[in-house]
């Protein structure tokens, strides 16, 4: 047990503040998606960048490389939101189809499998397959969010549940924390998006 508090406290002073400030800004992106205020993409920007450096420093090298994919996930989602306010029509919540979760869930598994072989085979990554399936996870689901499709909640939830056991493995216990708190986040999120999702509109 001392042991454990003395490397968390080992932690907190040498990587703190970098994490810290990644964290602050991952909250405001999150709680800012919640009100769908498109500054939410402003804020991802800046998490994103700190954890792409944080994530390959501690060789979870799938995570690292999912950073790049969200900074181009926050231009993107800005564009839609934004284009989705001036243009004719809004973007509104919608659902997917069942065949559409589907096909999201195959392709998460198919390339979970696939990445996880590669990373344990070839190079130091550490926890491999955990890694991939957080990565591909998190790939389809920000498209999900850019989309406003509700169920995005549900995926991040089970991401995010995973994620807490990935980092704290890797000692990141700001990241972990982080984590737990969008679990708590997630609920509003469903509950938020829930009433404003309109029933009789199609799935997309």
């Amino acid at each position: 047990m001392i042991e454990f508090l003395n490397t968390v406290g080992e932690q907190f002073l040498l990587n703190s503040l970098l994490e810290l400030t990644a964290v602050v800004f991952a909250i405001a992106y999150l709680v800012l998606a919640v009100r769908e205020n498109i500054l939410c993409w402003f804020a991802a920007g800046v998490s994103t960048f700190i954890f792409l450096y944080i994530f390959w420093d501690v060789k979870l090298y799938m995570e690292s490389g999912l950073q790049v994919y969200y900074l181009a996930m926050a231009v993107f989602g800005w564009y839609q939101w934004r284009r989705a306010k001036d243009g004719s029509t809004s973007l509104q919540i919608s659902m997917w189809s069942m065949q559409q979760h589907l096909i999201a869930l195959s392709l998460i598994a198919l390339l979970t499998l696939l990445s996880g072989y590669l990373l344990h085979s070839g190079t130091d990554a550490q926890l491999p397959y955990l890694d991939s399936f957080t990565t591909w996870g998190s790939v389809v689901t920000t498209y999900m969010v850019t989309r406003k499709i509700l169920e995005n909640w549900i995926y991040w939830l089970v991401i995010d549940s995973i994620s807490i056991y990935l980092y704290i493995d890797r000692e990141l216990y700001f990241t972990a924390m982080l984590f737990a708190v969008y679990i708590v986040i997630i609920f509003f999120g469903w509950l938020a998006w829930s009433k404003r999702y309109q029933p009789d509109m199609k799935t997309v």
